[in-house]
């Protein structure tokens, strides 16, 4: 965290330290746009353990972004590591088809916005984000986390920006924490959105 603030870490590698806190070996986790597979790989190293039962599940609707997370994750796991891993070639609004019904989720994560090194024309959009947060909020188990980058300095990303804001300020206090790391004097700057579960 102070490394974020002094400028000297990203907002995602915030996301993998406060992620740290949450998940547990053997947990069950969803990498709801998976980039390039740098928050893939994360998410398997805290998961993973001897009895194999942790799983991640993986989608992006772009075959760029699978192909290079597959990589990712050829290169840098363990073929017990690789063997935890599911990838899918869908939206994120479409998150409960691939996943078994009834399997609590510990984790979902959403890096919002393009693709990055990628077609900058394609992009996470506000209506479906809303119905993947929609699904996410059905599939925590309790003490859970929906995590949330979004990327604000896009055409869209403010828009999308606000369709959280306005999903988080809906949840009722009683059963979820939200709240937000945001750099007020950089407008442009990523913007870390946090929901747990109680």
């Amino acid at each position: 965290m102070m490394g974020y603030i002094f400028g000297k870490k990203k907002a995602t590698q915030v996301a993998h330290s406060v992620w740290s806190h949450i998940v547990q070996k053997g947990d069950t986790v969803i990498d709801a746009t998976c980039g390039n597979g740098y928050d893939t790989l994360a998410m398997v190293k805290m998961v993973a353990d001897k009895t194999h039962s942790g799983h991640v599940y993986v989608m992006n609707v772009q075959k760029v972004a699978l192909e290079n997370a597959s990589s990712l994750l050829d290169e840098s796991l363990t073929s017990d590591e690789r063997g935890l891993v599911e990838l899918f070639a869908i939206c994120h609004s479409k998150m409960e088809e691939v996943v078994p019904k009834g399997v609590p989720m510990r984790l979902v994560t959403f890096n919002l916005g393009y693709l990055p090194g990628g077609d900058k024309a394609l992009m996470t959009r506000s209506e479906t984000t809303l119905q993947a947060l929609e699904a996410a909020k059905r599939m925590l188990a309790p003490g859970g986390l929906i995590s949330i980058v979004v990327y604000v300095g896009h055409p869209g990303g403010r828009e999308e920006y606000e369709a959280v804001q306005a999903f988080d300020s809906g949840l009722p206090v009683e059963n979820w924490i939200c709240c937000k790391l945001q750099m007020p004097n950089r407008p442009l700057a990523p913007i870390f959105v946090l929901v747990l579960k109680r």
